[in-house]
């Protein structure tokens, strides 16, 4: 993390904070400021973050690092984090060759698909500092933010969080947050829809304790992995060593079989107790803008912190848009674009605008050949993994740009008859989402936004859109230069 850091440094995309900082609601002011200023702002590195109870943290504290699309692009180690979109493509249309040269190139992907499975070491980085239970302070020596003033306390906010499935060992890589409760235990937001919840689902049937690792920091492609939206069961390192071009190292835990990555800045062990009644956890100042209440989750509790001497404690703010995720969104999504486009081919391109906040809204252009084709697609991305939590789909047609928001409101509102091109349909929803009547449960729908054809009975004409000759523009272009 601290190479990455200075990276940011080095492209001019992170701004030294030398002043003391309060983790209390002042580096969130700060980074809410910069992630809302053009572009996602700056990264800001506070080198001396101010502790709740008023002691300088040890360990400085790196914020915003994924909050533009320049800086995703660095975390991923490409100038143009799309290159990796087209390398996935590549793979996943991979044919049986026909020159040399396709030989050569599909040879050299599956090389690097032999790379991405993680290797073993015996130590790592992470362990040059070991704390045991009880030693020391735990996790309050940790610059952890108290991000808004409702918030139940500090919490971590970019934790990689790391399970086993308990029948078949796979591991699964989350992102879910982490209240503070005192310096050795903390709260763990796994929702139920969620692969963690799953594993710990089997754990508590079982009565076994659910061993438990999170990592912080290390290598930013680990962050996004755990953030990217992989079919349950399949590895995140794969995917962060397949973006890496090289096998991730693990090592085994103090305190548990689980492997972490040997990189890491910060691990912290520890376990889930399924004995254990579920624990009042919240409310916390949320990624849709608003806080959600306090609800009851399982305890995590810490039996072991190890750290790089040299540290460097990553964390985010999430609230009203747009905000830091929404980069880490987008570029997850450009990345599996690919993926959308092999199940379905008529897909040109997919947004999730910052304002549906992840999920809530999302923006399909589609190569339209036949009637409802553009229900086929909402049907079929209500039925892809996380995309069952979109609130509202609105599907166009090829020549509208989806990363342009006014482009498609322009189409949406003048292509619809809302009567005709609307459809409403019921399934799970967001855990966090206030708006709905029962927890979990609630209601999507879709606009059909494209030319509407004979075959779905608008049988008036379609008319064409005003647009000027070619040659026209060239000619004023020439003449009366911008």
């Amino acid at each position: 993390m601290s190479a990455f850091a200075q990276r940011l440094e080095a492209e001019g995309e992170l701004i030294r904070i030398k002043g003391p900082v309060s983790v209390d609601l002042e580096v969130t002011a700060l980074a809410d400021r910069e992630m809302k200023s053009p572009g996602g702002g700056k990264a800001l590195l506070i080198e001396q973050p101010r502790l709740l109870d008023g002691t300088l943290s040890a360990f400085p504290l790196l914020i915003n690092a994924y909050g533009s699309r320049r800086r995703m692009s660095l975390a991923l180690g490409v100038e143009n984090h799309r290159e990796i979109e087209k390398q996935i493509g590549a793979i996943v249309k991979a044919k049986p060759p026909t020159s040399l040269r396709e030989a050569w190139d599909l040879l050299r992907n599956g090389i690097d698909l032999i790379h991405t499975r993680p290797s073993r070491v015996s130590s790592g980085p992470c362990k040059e500092v070991i704390l045991k239970a009880g030693e020391g302070k735990g996790l309050d020596l940790l610059p952890i933010l108290k991000c808004w003033p409702a918030d139940g306390g500090p919490f971590v906010t970019l934790p990689n969080v790391y399970t086993r499935d308990p029948d078949n060992g796979s591991r699964n890589i989350g992102m879910y947050r982490m209240q503070v409760y005192d310096g050795w235990t903390t709260g763990m937001h796994w929702q139920t829809h969620k692969v963690a919840a799953r594993h710990g689902k089997r754990y508590y049937e079982t009565g076994q304790r659910m061993p438990v690792a999170v990592c912080l920091g290390g290598d930013p492609a680990l962050t996004f992995a755990a953030t990217a939206p992989l079919p349950d069961g399949l590895d995140e390192l794969l995917l962060a060593g397949f973006l890496r071009k090289k096998a991730i190292p693990l090592v085994k835990c103090e305190t548990s079989d689980l492997e972490v990555p040997a990189d890491s800045d910060f691990v912290i062990e520890g376990y889930v107790d399924p004995t254990e009644p579920l624990r009042p956890e919240g409310p916390f100042g949320d990624h849709t803008g608003f806080y959600t209440p306090v609800d009851g989750y399982p305890t995590f509790h810490v039996t072991c912190i190890t750290h790089r001497k040299d540290a460097l404690y990553p964390a985010t703010i999430v609230g009203k848009p747009p905000m830091e995720d929404f980069y880490l969104g987008t570029a997850a999504v450009d990345l599996f674009l690919p993926v959308f486009k092999m199940n379905f081919p008529e897909i040109v391109d997919i947004a999730l605008p910052a304002e549906g906040v992840f999920h809530n809204l999302v923006f399909v252009s589609i190569k339209k050949q036949y009637p409802y084709q553009a229900y086929k697609i909402m049907h079929g991305l209500w039925g892809m993994g996380q995309m069952m939590f979109t609130k509202l789909i609105i599907v166009v047609d090829a020549d509208v740009d989806v990363r342009n928001t006014s482009d498609v409101l322009f189409h949406l509102c003048a292509n619809i008859d809302p009567q005709r091109d609307s459809l409403f349909t019921k399934g799970p929803v967001d855990a966090l989402d206030h708006a709905v009547t029962v927890e979990n449960i609630g209601s999507h729908a879709g606009f059909d936004a494209t030319r509407k054809l004979p075959g779905e009975g608008y049988t008036r004409g379609w008319p064409e859109k005003c647009v000027l000759p070619e040659a026209v523009l060239a000619e004023v272009e020439r003449r009366f230069p911008r």
